[in-house]
């Protein structure tokens, strides 16, 4: 068997042992992610895709809690992480320093750049953890205007397993490129016959072909982690294969139960209120709709066929010659309100499962004082901790290692100092989030000045037990203050010297004032006394 059959052959394994996974998100798409609802169906593009939507809150809830995601791990606004040295020895080193935020600056700089795609990539991967409870993205070397490239993938086409710890370390993943999208990638030579001869002709180079990229453990040690194949399925041709220094794929779940891969996220929770909502729109319309547009009978002499209770039907034989009612009630029963106020508690859990309310934490009370919102927010970290933690674990983490290790293959990272070549660098997480978890040093902190202030008036010297200025930077970093607002502390330091060499100038000036007046005083008593003697 060739390696191509292998490699096609372990795909079928996985595709089999997925195929729960796929109604289960077929299910879930419909109602919630429409646009990526063809896991066990072949859509044709433009299709309808809402037929099985009522009411909106939970496609809603789904987009609000990808850019609550963004803006609480990932903000495009500001910088939610940096780099530091594994080794303490470096914290204090000022060149060390300097290095790290050059380098830091630089993966920013490539990450939102124009073709890089890092952002709106990044916000699709959360939109398919929070509709499915996994997401990968794709990072690849970019050869073009973008030192790399990153792209959100349907998880439709990816094929999971893990290690032994349960990191999702095999990705098989399938798709499709047309034989003119594939000679661009690969280049004419590499191709099958099958596509070479369809690349000849106009009308066939945009056929599309199925295509499989495995990526998997090396199999030999050597400088790459991991073996990578490109096969052209139907023809079981291997167009490329090589390797990678780090998992390319980053796949990261939003919980995951023991003896499964894959993850659950917040629409497989909130499925059956989902479900239930639809029903439940639907029923109400209907309702709604009978009222206003209620069924009539009307008189005939024959039979009364099987009633019409559609809204604005007819229904020969549902009165009698008198006008009675015939069969009862026809219309007016319906109570819509009812299935408004259920609509509303169903609404409500969906937006829970969203996590919608605990997003919106702040917004009920605004009038808090600073103490009242570091409270509120450290019981939000406290909430979302597990499910975001996993995030820079499983997404972030691993992203901006290979990052880093890309650029440095291209030579793009700025010239270390010597003496921190080879120094294992870790990260520091500076998100809101993460500033958010720190939130209980910043309450107790803030407890602990307000309590200082009672007992001051009384023992102002309780304050010399205080660092003044660590307590002010520190409540600076967890409040997310700028580092570029505060001063270096050399700088307060050289200040804070000046003003004493001001104020010691200024105290000797003041004494030699003093005794140039004692000395005028003095004159006129020495110059009597002169005078007495004299005499």
């Amino acid at each position: 068997m060739s390696q191509a059959d292998d490699l096609i052959q372990r795909l079928d394994r996985l595709a089999a042992e997925r195929s729960v996974w796929d109604d289960h998100w077929q299910e879930i798409a419909e109602r919630v992610l429409p646009r990526q609802a063809d896991f066990n169906t072949r859509n044709t593009a433009g299709d309808k895709r809402t037929d099985k939507i009522f009411d909106s809150t939970a496609a809603l809830a789904l987009d609000r809690f990808a850019s609550a995601m963004e803006s609480m791990l990932t903000p495009r606004s500001s910088r939610w992480h940096s780099l530091r040295f594994a080794s303490s020895a470096l914290e204090e080193d000022d060149t060390a320093k300097r290095w790290l935020e050059q380098v830091t600056d630089l993966l920013f700089r490539v990450r939102y750049g124009p073709f890089a795609a890092f952002a709106s990539n990044l916000h699709e991967a959360y939109v398919s953890l929070g509709a499915f409870g996994t997401q990968v993205i794709y990072t690849e070397e970019g050869f073009d205007r973008a030192p790399i490239h990153y792209r959100a993938l349907h998880i439709g086409e990816c094929f999971l397993e893990t290690d032994f710890t349960g990191r999702v370390d095999t990705v098989y993943r399938r798709f499709e490129l047309s034989a003119r999208q594939a000679a661009q990638k690969w280049g004419e030579q590499k191709l099958s016959p099958k596509l070479s001869r369809a690349l000849e002709k106009d009308s066939d180079a945009d056929q599309q072909f199925a295509f499989l990229h495995a990526v998997q453990p090396a199999a030999k040690e050597g400088r790459r982690a991991f073996d990578s194949w490109y096969v052209e399925i139907e023809s079981r041709h291997i167009v490329h294969s090589g390797g990678y220094y780090e998992m390319p794929y980053h796949v990261s779940r939003f919980a995951t139960t023991p003896r499964e891969t894959y993850g659950r996220g917040p629409a497989m929770f909130a499925l059956p209120d989902i479900k239930m909502l639809n029903e439940m729109a639907k029923t109400t319309l209907r309702a709604a709709q009978k009222m206003v547009d209620p069924p009539l009978g009307i008189y005939t002499d024959g039979v009364m066929g099987r009633p019409n209770l559609n809204p604005g039907a007819l229904n020969p034989g549902g009165v009698n010659a008198q006008g009675q009612e015939m069969i009862r009630p026809i219309g007016g029963g319906g109570r819509p309100d009812i299935g408004l106020d259920m609509m509303e508690r169903r609404r409500q859990a969906i937006n829970e499962g969203f996590w919608v309310t605990l997003f919106q934490i702040l917004v009920d009370s605004p009038a808090m004082t600073a103490t009242e919102v570091l409270e509120r927010a450290q019981e939000k970290a406290q909430l979302l901790g597990p499910a975001v933690g996993r995030q820079q674990s499983e997404l972030l983490g691993p992203l901006i290692e290979r990052e880093v290790a890309i650029l440095g293959r291209k030579g793009l990272l700025p010239e270390p100092p010597p003496h921190i070549a080879g120094e294992e660098l870790e990260i520091d997480y500076t998100s809101p989030l993460a500033r958010m978890q720190r939130a209980e040093e910043g309450v107790g902190t803030l407890r602990t000045l307000e309590a200082l202030q009672a007992v001051a008036p009384a023992k102002p010297e309780v304050f010399d037990n205080l660092d003044a200025d660590a307590t002010v930077r520190g409540l600076a970093e967890i409040n997310g203050m700028p580092l570029k607002f505060l001063r270096p502390l050399k700088d307060v330091a050289a200040s804070r010297k000046s003003q004493q060499a001001e104020a010691a100038q200024a105290g000797q000036m003041q004494a030699l004032m003093g005794m140039a007046d004692a000395a005028g005083k003095a004159a006129p008593a020495v110059q009597a006394l002169k005078d007495a003697g004299d005499v």
